[in-house]
């Protein structure tokens, strides 16, 4: 796509330059299940990308939540605190283990739940806190992992933004108890769909090989502990296959090559834009110590109205923006299956004010200044 007749999109799926024949390898191969040489190697690199001593792929970060929620013991009546500002599956991991989510407020500007307002929201049926890095800005961990301290609470990092960034804090999916990556293929690195557990609570590991693998002990029988696998506990098909892994061990190696690229994207509209935000009272994305994943790009902008007039003007002019996350709390299945800890009034504020810009590795130079010239445009 060059010039212009065609809309710039909001996400075009990155191709790695391996991907073909690193598919074309297991396809002649007999090992198109999971848990293969692709596995190995995709799992390998994300345990050095992330710092976490344990790394298992699933078929999605969906799965990896349900799992991270069960892995906490999570059961019929139990509670778990997370952001209304999330990704639905966030929620419905709990509901499917028979627990309550319990949606708390955002801190107003980078879409991360505020650590202020989780601790009111604790009950002797809260189980565990999950917390989302919105565009892979961290939240404030160190208070977050205050209150599970003192509480003793099991923290769960919903990582699916901020694969690989390092904060004060120590690396995103490193701190809680357990964490997710998600590799749908809007994230920065992906294999169409799939995801990852990160586990960082060595307790918790064997369960999650037996969860992973239908409920037995196949992970031991593999590397030759057990003579004979069996079913021992619940679980699922969490795993993906080599083909999905084989994908995602293309992308992980231009790791570096793709994040280069979206920081620049990034950057590119935070200076090109600074002037315009001042003018119309709109606020870009500026995530504090500068720290995120160039994940999104976005602009909240002063009212609901404006937020949807920017988002036709873009489409008219060829450039497709989007808004983001309907907070959970308002939803129908949130109101059904789960309860709000207050008014919420930041997360609804934030929701209809967000616009995300195009942000892909693959756009050009004309692709991002037309972005960037469109936006300055309107008025």
């Amino acid at each position: 796509m060059s010039g212009s007749l065609e809309p710039i999109l909001f996400s075009v799926p990155c191709r790695a330059a391996q991907a073909p024949e690193n598919l074309a390898r297991v396809i002649n191969s007999d090992h198109v299940h999971g848990d293969g040489p692709f596995t190995k190697s995709a799992s390998t690199k994300l345990v050095e990308l992330t710092g976490s001593p344990t790394v298992l792929l699933t078929t999605s970060g969906t799965a990896a939540l349900e799992m991270a929620v069960r892995l906490l013991g999570i059961a019929e009546g139990d509670e778990v605190i997370l952001p209304s500002f999330t990704f639905s599956s966030g929620a419905t991991s709990i509901v499917a283990a028979g627990g309550t989510p319990v949606f708390v407020d955002i801190e107003g500007h980078s879409g991360n739940i505020d650590p202020a307002l989780v601790e009111a929201a604790i009950t002797p049926k809260t189980k565990a806190i999950s917390v989302m890095h919105y565009g892979g800005v961290p939240v404030d961990m160190e208070a977050i992992m205050a209150l599970s301290r003192r509480h003793n609470i099991p923290v769960i990092e919903d990582n699916a933004h901020g694969l690989a960034v390092s904060t004060k804090y120590g690396r995103l999916g490193t701190i809680g108890s357990v964490a997710i990556q998600s590799f749908h293929d809007t994230k920065n690195v992906h294999c169409g769909e799939g995801g990852a557990i990160l586990i960082n609570d060595p307790a918790l590991v064997e369960a999650a090989e037996i969860m992973r693998e239908k409920g037995t002990n196949r992970s031991k029988f593999l590397r030759g502990q057990v003579d004979k696998y069996t079913w021992v506990e619940w679980g699922s098909s969490f795993l993906p296959s080599e083909l999905n892994a084989a994908v995602l061990d293309a992308q992980l190696d231009e790791f570096d090559t793709i994040q280069e690229r979206r920081f620049a994207i990034w950057d590119t509209y935070k200076n090109g834009l600074e002037s315009w935000a001042n003018e119309n009272s709109a606020m870009l994305m500026s995530p504090a110590d500068g720290v995120h994943a160039a994940h999104v790009f976005f602009v909240l902008m002063p009212s609901l109205e404006k937020r949807d007039a920017l988002l036709d003007y873009l489409r008219t002019n060829g450039v497709i923006g989007t808004f983001h996350y309907v907070p959970l709390h308002s939803s129908p299945a949130g109101i059904k299956y789960g309860r709000a800890h207050g008014s919420l009034e930041k997360t609804i504020l934030f929701s209809e004010r967000l616009v995300r810009l195009p942000l892909w590795p693959g756009m050009s130079q004309e692709q991002v200044s037309k972005v960037v010239l469109t936006v300055q445009q309107f008025k």
